[in-house]
């Protein structure tokens, strides 16, 4: 045992140095980045500390990989020292571009976040800096990628021709499939034509209703009014129909339509109606000086359609936007069906008349009455 560790001394001098050192590296990179997530959790209470941690887990896979690589100087002749000295230089070079790249896309989001922020408290539109984010953050991942493939000799003339210029776009057709080409491209249509912008209340049909809250490189994002997230491609978004309340104008016309039956009055109940909308305070007066002089209503009614137990009329009411037109329908509704009640309008429900037809080929029984 003690020729042994005479031989030996050295070579397990290094190894517990190296153990050591590996044990201390992983220390300390917990300790800070424990330490810069309590400075930022306490000046950014609500900032993300994905980067931090990402940035953590590619150290500590570092310090364990260079740890094992180092220990491995032990067990290798001469001949190999130089191709473990490359592979050592290697793993080191991807892991600080690793960082560089994690740091350098997470200042880029900080800014533009500080920025979006700041317009939002402006009361600024903040569509195109929220784009060009995604855009930025990706760009700063593909250049880390990019010189990370520097370092291998078999991809080295792909990054370079790369980085060059000259192949990016043949590129990205290459890796990319067409439906993401797709989305991107609408991406641009959409922050460049702007037919919405974050903020908008939009309509594609009649259950995607709701306010844009991010619109990125793939797919737009609606919160609808019962708080659910609508994600909706930008290739699909682009090739829909689509309303925009908040587009120029922002008031819109609500049509309340309510049903009566056939024996109700319908000028006394176009009258209530009338009257309960031009009541409701989010009702606005959109006429113009003629149609003031012409004695028009405020809100004006109609009969629409005959229906099989009830006849439908409508009123016109105007709000400043959609919102306000919302809350203008469902109240109107509940304060006509309280003022029909009141006044004597029916409101329908379905009639139903049931036909027996006697069999004629029975043979009918003296003794029953009913035949």
């Amino acid at each position: 045992m003690n020729e042994f560790l005479a031989n030996y001394r050295s070579h397990l001098i290094y190894g517990a140095i190296v153990i050591l050192a590996v044990i201390i590296l992983r220390y300390l990179t917990r300790w800070l980045h424990g330490m810069l997530v309590r400075k930022i959790q306490a000046k950014f209470p609500h900032q993300s500390t994905r980067s931090l941690e990402l940035i953590r887990v590619i150290f500590s896979a570092l310090w364990i990989v260079l740890g094992v690589i180092a220990l491995s100087f032990i067990f290798i002749d001469e001949e190999s020292y130089a191709q473990v000295s490359k592979d050592f230089r290697l793993v080191l070079y991807v892991g600080v571009v690793a960082v560089l790249t994690v740091v350098a896309a997470a200042l880029t989001n900080l800014w533009f976040r500080r920025n979006i922020d700041q317009k939002l408290l402006q009361g600024s539109d903040p569509t195109n800096l929220k784009f060009l984010r995604y855009v930025a953050i990706i760009a700063c991942y593909s250049v880390g990628i990019l010189f990370a493939t520097l370092a291998f000799p078999a991809l080295r003339g792909i990054a370079q021709t790369v980085l060059g210029g000259a192949g990016v776009l043949a590129l990205i057709a290459g890796v990319a499939s067409q439906e993401a080409l797709a989305n991107l491209v609408g991406g641009v249509f959409i922050i460049s034509f702007k037919p919405f912008k974050i903020g908008d209340v939009i309509e594609i049909s009649s259950a995607m209703v709701g306010t844009v809250v991010d619109i990125n490189l793939r797919h737009t994002v609606i919160r609808n009014f019962d708080n659910k997230m609508i994600v909706i491609p930008n290739s699909i978004i682009n090739k829909e129909k689509l309303i925009n309340y908040d587009l120029n104008d922002a008031r819109c016309c609500e049509r309340i339509e309510i049903g009566i039956s056939y024996d109700s009055d319908v000028k006394l109940a176009k009258e209530i109606l009338r009257q309960e909308c031009e009541q409701h305070p989010n009702c606005i007066d959109k006429r113009t000086g003629v149609d003031l002089q012409n004695d028009k209503p405020k809100v004006r009614t109609a009969l629409m359609r005959y229906n099989d137990s009830s006849v439908t009329i409508r009123a016109w009411a105007w709000a400043n936007n959609f919102d306000d037109a919302f809350d203008l329908r469902c109240d109107v509704l509940e304060s006509v069906k309280a003022r029909y009640e009141r006044e004597g309008v029916e409101l329908p429900f379905p009639y139903r008349t049931v036909v027996f037809k006697r069999d004629e080929t029975a043979e009918a029984d003296p003794t029953d009455p009913q035949k």
